[in-house]
């Protein structure tokens, strides 16, 4: 797991590769992640948008943006997290995502980035 924390917000992520989704033959190599969001604030927040900063060991890179986390918008209290599972797919079988999620504090409507940590995306065959 990786952990970073940005602006009394702690990321964490668990990636896996999902060889039964996968099909290196067609160059479709695809993994899931878990991320956790933990508000460790004193103050109610919501993540409003994701940036995402994808890159593939064959040298094709992109960026994936939009409103929330798997079709929502969280607000979290002080304290509180949340967690959601989603997924992405390479052309080969290594690269690594980051990115950053925008928050607006609830107090006053200051918006704010919580960095994404960098993790790698590689296929379980390659670290043999």
């Amino acid at each position: 797991m990786i952990t970073l924390s940005t602006s009394g917000v702690t990321i964490s992520v668990e990636c896996e590769y999902q060889p039964e989704y996968s099909n290196p033959e067609n160059m479709h190599y695809m993994f899931a992640y878990r991320i956790t969001i933990e508000n460790t604030s004193d103050y109610t927040i919501q993540l409003m948008s994701r940036h995402w900063d994808i890159f593939d060991s064959i040298g094709e890179n992109k960026q994936v943006d939009g409103e929330g986390v798997v079709g929502k918008q969280p607000v979290l209290h002080a304290g509180e997290s949340h967690q959601y599972v989603s997924g992405c797919n390479l052309k080969s079988e290594m690269g690594y995502m980051e990115g950053y999620y925008t928050m607006i504090r609830e107090l006053d409507d200051h918006t704010f980035d919580v960095k994404i940590p960098r993790f790698n995306l590689i296929a379980g065959f390659k670290l043999n």
